[in-house]
């Protein structure tokens, strides 16, 4: 059972004050739950401990995609094999952030992988700041989290230069380097999220820039905002997938940027295979002990009860859940129907007294760093809720 302790909300004028705008859902209803996850140190110690071992994993995965060629089981776009190949081979392709979507680890239940969001997680501003903010607000200490996340991708961006070295050693490597952000026009929660990822980049001692995609330049020799301006690195928040789909041309452009190493782009385009949901099935095949692992498979599971998933599916979106017997006990429908379906092992969510269920986030940079939650039904939306947490 989930346990909350209830808090004053934050109120709207006060967070639009500090940039987050997207506190009220379409039904009128608040984004933000009044509540906060109890969590205790072990859990959050478990929690952190299971994210370093998934990446691990996922990272063996991905050598094992590439070496045997697993590039159509998972859905990949043709045009991307290549750039995912290039941006493996080196690691100055860094992979900046993801967030792990887990079930359990709250009053004993074990923690289980639902998937992971390594190219364009959303979230991010509510975790690193809101959470945050909400203790503030109502006199709580603000140490009393799971929540290290904004100074994680900080150093995670010195880490573009360093790579596995001591940042502290090298800060003067940082100067004259130059981040592009992008986000898609119009979209003020995507848009704040790149804002806040732009100023840790700054924090790190980067010189930045941002344009909105539409405004972003490129040829062979690199990429460039409105002004012309060139940029080592280029970050946006738009997914791999939609490039090679909707994009075809700008897909191949950045295959020969990448070729003429004229720029870096992040996340690196290898974290579509993390992104891809049928990576779960190769995971299962490589570590089949692991506790942390539903039985995920391409085809319908025999006998129990299980989760369709598309290979690209976002927010819930084209998921359904599967009695023992193969029949619909409950759907969402969605946009991304076209891509493959796999299929994972069913298992029940933390709930609270009302019946809600919880799903635990934890985002990782070079190492797990911070937690937070999503509370709904069975299928997460959405018009899922977040939930900060506390350390208790």
């Amino acid at each position: 059972m989930v346990s909350l302790q209830p808090i004053k909300p934050i109120d709207d004028k006060t967070l639009e004050q500090f940039g987050f705008a997207w506190h009220t859902d379409n039904d009128q209803s608040k984004y933000i739950a009044d509540e906060l996850v109890i969590v205790s140190d072990a859990e959050a110690e478990a929690y952190y401990e299971a994210v370093n071992e998934l990446y691990d994993m996922y990272a063996t995965a991905a050598q094992h995609v590439i070496d045997n060629n697993l590039f159509f089981d998972l859905g990949i776009p043709f045009n991307l094999i290549e750039p995912i190949k290039k941006s493996w081979e080196n690691d100055v392709h860094w992979h900046l952030y993801g967030r792990f979507d887990l079930a359990g680890g709250i009053g004993g239940a074990p923690i289980k992988l639902i998937e992971f969001n390594a190219d364009t997680p959303t979230a991010l501003f509510e975790t690193a700041i809101l959470q945050w903010a909400l203790l503030k607000h109502n006199g709580m200490d603000e140490e009393r989290q799971f929540n290290t996340v904004y100074e994680a991708i900080s150093e995670n961006f010195r880490r573009l230069i360093t790579l596995f070295d001591d940042t502290e050693k090298f800060e003067s490597l940082y100067e004259g380097w130059k981040i592009l952000f992008s986000s898609i026009s119009g979209n003020i929660e995507e848009e704040q999220t790149v804002r806040l990822l732009q100023q840790m980049a700054i924090d790190a001692g980067f010189e930045t820039g941002f344009e909105p995609l539409g405004g972003v330049k490129f040829d062979e020799e690199g990429i460039y905002d409105s002004k012309d301006t060139p940029y080592e690195y280029w970050f946006k928040l738009f997914p791999w997938e939609d490039i090679a789909i909707e994009e075809p041309e700008l897909s191949t452009m950045l295959t020969s940027i990448m070729e003429n190493q004229r720029a870096i782009i992040l996340n690196p385009a290898y974290t579509l295979l993390f992104q891809s949901k049928g990576m779960m099935k190769i995971l299962c095949d490589l570590f089949p002990d692991s506790p942390y692992l539903l039985k995920t498979s391409y085809e319908p599971l025999q006998g129990i009860q299980q989760v369709e998933k598309r290979m690209f599916g976002r927010e819930g979106a084209n998921v359904r859940i599967l009695d023992a017997s193969g029949n619909t006990v409950e759907a969402n429908d969605g946009p991304y129907g076209n891509f493959k379906p796999i299929y994972q092992e069913y298992v029940e969510f933390p709930k609270d007294t009302h019946g809600n269920s919880y799903q635990a986030g934890v985002f990782f940079a070079y190492e797990a760093c911070g937690l937070g939650f999503r509370r709904g039904g069975k299928i997460l939306g959405n018009m899922s809720k977040f939930v900060g947490h506390l350390l208790r």
